[in-house]
């Protein structure tokens, strides 16, 4: 973590420009809109594809370009605020994400809207790192613990909201705008926060660690050769292109892996510090992450899909239907820390299990009941799968960071949230393009039972591996 520029007073000792309970609630607005962003997608999905004629392809696309960008430049938008100015780059992230969710709710094509996404997860990766830069630097002691338990809420919170909000906005089919305004909503709220946002304190690095350019071209070029083609591939056939791309992917990830050791031994920092990664807490964590995050990613996806177009419960049924899960997570969230702070490691594989036996639960509801399931029904089984990816989500990054230097806290968090959207992207694009490939030969209702048998067992690989975990307490 970098050292924080602080005025001097009359006195000459540094003087903390302090974050007022107005500047609170801007910087918390700022950090909800993209993650409601991400989650109020998902029921839009079906609508989305009657519009504007998108392939199951396109519309993992539509999902996983944000998610691609906002990982790609998750880390160099955090040093840009460290050397910039943290107020400024939350500004020009937010006006960035304003203009890029009105590129989206006026696309007139699948295309134009997947490379609107993709601008508008560039745009949420400069907003949200300095969400959390801005309380550490402008906050201390209990204020700074009720600040950034705050920000967990946050999270939690628009998780919910987005799966309502979307629902609602889409069946009220406003003007006739169908999905439209679920990114236009985005343009009056931007406003309002970019007024608010020019009365933030402002803050900046000492000495700010560099951009690593190279590396991040290189993490881009290895994450778009592997996610593209398995996105597009079988959609199109699997032309040439598709296959050239999946052979660069292994030249492009030991190109990175070379770059990024090469820059840490002549001194630098780079995107992905081999030494971080080589740390057992991290190194263990993220391995762990990877088949959670991917399962919870390919969830959310193929969920929606099938609650829509197998169920045909609409957008607002659909929203209602993803709600138990959204609420039992924001509870269990704000219950974490304590439980982590009891039981160490042992949360994440009992949140693995829990959410394994969730979806055990669903599949069987699921072909006992199709096609007459209800939210009632689903209820239960969403409960669980709440709660599990809650214990072993918010441990998870505990773990992570628990072992990372201080001076590093950045960087190493950096590295776990650009696994987590990389993985949620890589879910998305394997088992939603399983899932399209089955829904055209078995129907929806079985194409979406295979899909949920393997997000349980990868949800028991979690809770397997997740016992060799390092105690984050020690």
């Amino acid at each position: 973590m970098t050292t924080t520029e602080l005025a001097p007073n009359t006195t000459g000792a540094p003087v903390r420009p302090g974050l007022t309970p107005a500047g609170l609630v801007t910087v918390l607005l700022g950090a909800a809109l993209p993650i409601i962003d991400f989650f109020i997608v998902n029921v839009a999905l079906p609508t989305i594809n009657a519009d504007l004629h998108a392939s199951t392809a396109t519309l993992e696309l539509v999902v996983a370009a944000y998610g691609i960008a906002y990982a790609v430049l998750l880390v160099v938008g955090g040093r840009l605020g460290d050397s910039f100015g943290r107020r400024r780059l939350f500004f020009w992230g937010l006006w960035l994400f304003t203009l890029t969710s009105l590129a989206c709710g006026l696309a007139p094509t699948a295309g134009t809207l997947v490379i609107a996404r993709a601008a508008q997860g560039a745009a949420s990766a400069l907003l949200l790192p300095q969400v959390l830069s801005i309380i550490q630097a402008t906050t201390s002691g209990e204020e700074r613990s009720r600040a950034l338990g705050l920000f967990g809420a946050t999270g939690g919170l628009s998780t919910v909201v987005g799966q309502l909000l979307g629902g609602g906005l889409v069946a009220a089919d406003l003007f006739g705008s169908g999905w439209r305004p679920i990114f236009l909503v985005n343009v009056p709220i931007g406003l309002v926060v970019l007024v608010l946002a020019r009365r933030l304190p402002e803050s900046r690095a000492h000495n700010p660690l560099g951009v690593d350019r190279l590396g991040t071209l290189l993490l881009a070029v290895t994450l778009l050769s592997l996610l593209v083609p398995l996105m597009e591939g079988r959609a199109l056939g699997w032309p040439a292109w598709t296959i050239a791309l999946l052979a660069v992917f292994p030249f492009a990830a030991a190109a990175l892996v070379h770059v990024e050791r090469r820059l840490e031994r002549t001194g630098g920092t780079p995107l992905l510090p081999p030494s971080v990664l080589r740390l057992p807490s991290v190194r263990r964590g993220l391995m762990v992450a990877i088949p959670f995050f991917a399962a919870f990613g390919s969830f959310m996806f193929v969920y929606a899909m099938t609650l829509q177009e197998g169920l045909h419960f609409g957008p607002l049924g659909a929203g209602v239907a993803l709600t138990p899960l959204a609420v039992a997570y924001f509870t269990v969230s704000m219950l974490s820390s304590r439980l982590v702070a009891r039981y160490g490691q042992r949360v994440v594989p009992v949140g693995g299990a829990v959410t394994a036996l969730g979806m055990v639960a669903l599949l069987c509801t699921t072909l006992a009941q199709w096609p007459n399931l209800t939210v009632l029904d689903l209820a239960p089984s969403m409960v669980a799968i709440g709660v599990g990816n809650a214990l072993a989500m918010t441990t998870l990054f505990r773990i992570v960071l628990s072992h990372v230097p201080t001076d590093l806290a950045g960087v190493g968090s950096g590295v776990m949230t650009t696994n987590q959207q990389t993985s949620l992207a890589l879910g998305v694009a394997t088992l939603g393009s399983l899932y399209a490939a089955l829904a055209g030969s078995l129907g929806s209702r079985d194409a979406f039972a295979v899909v949920i048998g393997v997000v349980a067992l990868l949800a028991a690989i979690v809770a397997i591996t997740g016992r060799r975990l390092p105690d984050p307490r020690v």
